[in-house]
């Protein structure tokens, strides 16, 4: 009963603001252990604390790549002195014209025969040994002449003419070599060429030949001229 007419009082004070201080009124309330009522259309949720995540700009900036510097290549200049290989003369016999088997042309009346195969082997033999011993085409067709003038381009290892040997009727005792050596191809030719005078590009074919074998009419080695370079040509080119 008493706790119903302390409420009652209350509600009875409370409908009077203007006669007690509103602080009063709470003061009551508390006494009786009344919560204060809330205002009507004023009821707030408290706000959660608002967190501001400040966007930190975590701008991603790779590091700017470092200049990669190649070290410079100073190319320095050999000192050593480079040699030129001096080149390679190309070979007079290869394509040799006419003109370089028969510099000074014919001056007589022109023979022929016919060969066998171990007449080309020989005239072969003195086409290399004019080659090897750096001599010209025009060396060739003058020893080939005159070989077909001393023994047909035959290889004679019987002695004709008291002790003439080999393609050139060379005589071991006038000191062309022994025998053996006479009969052998490569070597008979070398001794021929060998003993051509400096100037025989400028001589003519029979007179080079005669100079050299000083036989008993060098005329003869002339009739030869056409054929040998025909020979030398077909060796050379073949």
């Amino acid at each position: 009963m008493l706790k119903k007419n302390r409420t009652t009082a209350i509600r009875k004070f409370i409908s009077t603001p203007s006669r007690y201080p509103a602080a009063a009124i709470a003061m009551a309330a508390v006494a009786v252990g009344v919560a204060p009522l809330a205002t009507a259309g004023h009821h707030t949720t408290p706000a959660k604390p608002t967190t501001t995540v400040s966007a930190q700009a975590h701008t991603t900036t790779k590091p700017a790549a470092a200049a990669i510097t190649k070290p410079a290549v100073q190319l320095t200049a050999d000192t050593h002195s480079v040699q030129t290989r001096a080149a390679t003369p190309a070979n007079a016999f290869a394509g040799a014209s006419n003109t370089a088997l028969l510099p000074n042309g014919t001056d007589a009346t022109q023979s022929s025969i016919p060969l066998d195969s171990s007449q080309w082997a020989n005239a072969t033999s003195i086409v290399h040994a004019a080659e090897n011993l750096h001599l010209s085409p025009y060396a060739a067709t003058i020893a080939v002449a005159t070989s077909m003038q001393e023994s047909k381009l035959q290889n004679l290892n019987v002695a004709v003419d008291h002790d003439s040997l080999g393609l050139f009727q060379q005589r071991p005792s006038c000191g062309w070599g022994t025998p053996a050596e006479l009969e052998n191809p490569t070597y008979a030719a070398n001794a021929f060429l060998k003993s051509l005078p400096s100037n025989y590009q400028n001589m003519q074919l029979d007179v080079a030949a005669q100079t050299v074998q000083q036989s008993f009419d060098g005329q003869l080695y002339a009739q030869w001229e056409t054929q040998a370079a025909h020979i030398v040509s077909t060796i050379v080119n073949s």
